[in-house]
């Protein structure tokens, strides 16, 4: 996979994320690390996209379409419907044996205009930003201070990788921040991942969570 980096004084940074066979239409071809995103506001304090006629896959709880792995624990491959939550191991740096449950609560799509502010130019023109929301919650008792969930990625309606835009920074839009100290057992913070349709007729219309190096690196877990 090849990087491309740049670098401006600007506050903090946007990486560009492709994966799939065609570049910058969901498909896979590597990573491209790009120009710093400006601060626009408190990540804490972000709102829902404001986009005019914003569309939303509504939350929706229900049974998965395959079994569950051992101890309750998700396996490999499984479907979720938005709004279920998966228990999945999660270990980060040096934290061991940590189990969190991670909920897809939401799929919303965005305007265009809303990428303006990082600064991506040619790279997303044309293409229509999705805000996929989730929650992560801390169901072991491995301290999970600091680490950051981010391995979750969209799909658009063929089954076929959604472009990914990694935000390092504040983006109000689509705030994602590391776990904050004292993350612990029953401590739930949530979060956000953006993914790029690339026009009106594509949608992200599903939401895939990849796993780590001790969680699903081959095939992971699906909510739609």
């Amino acid at each position: 996979m090849s990087t491309i980096s740049m670098r401006t004084t600007t506050l903090g940074a946007v990486v560009l994320a492709v994966a799939g066979t065609l570049a910058l239409t969901g498909c896979k071809n590597g990573n491209e690390e790009l120009a710093p995103a400006q601060p626009s506001g408190s990540a804490s304090s972000a709102a829902p996209s404001e986009a005019p006629s914003p569309s939303m896959t509504a939350p929706a709880m229900g049974g998965s379409e395959a079994p569950a792995g051992a101890n309750g624990t998700a396996k490999s491959g499984q479907t979720f419907k938005i709004g279920e939550a998966a228990e999945i191991p999660f270990s980060y740096g040096s934290n061991k044996g940590g189990q969190i449950a991670l909920t897809v609560t939401a799929i919303e799509q965005g305007n265009p205009a809303d990428l303006d502010p990082l600064k991506l130019g040619d790279k997303v023109k044309g293409m229509i930003p999705y805000y996929i929301r989730y929650s992560v919650k801390n169901t072991g008792t491995t301290d999970l201070s600091f680490s950051s969930v981010t391995q979750v990625k969209g799909l658009l309606g063929d089954g076929t990788e959604a472009q990914r835009v990694s935000i390092i920074g504040k983006f109000e839009k689509c705030p994602n921040e590391s776990l904050p100290k004292g993350f612990v057992n029953g401590q739930t913070q949530t979060s956000c991942a953006v993914a790029l349709a690339p026009s009106a007729q594509t949608k992200v219309s599903a939401a895939e969570y990849w796993g780590n190096p001790y969680g699903y690196p081959n095939k992971g877990l699906v909510w739609k």
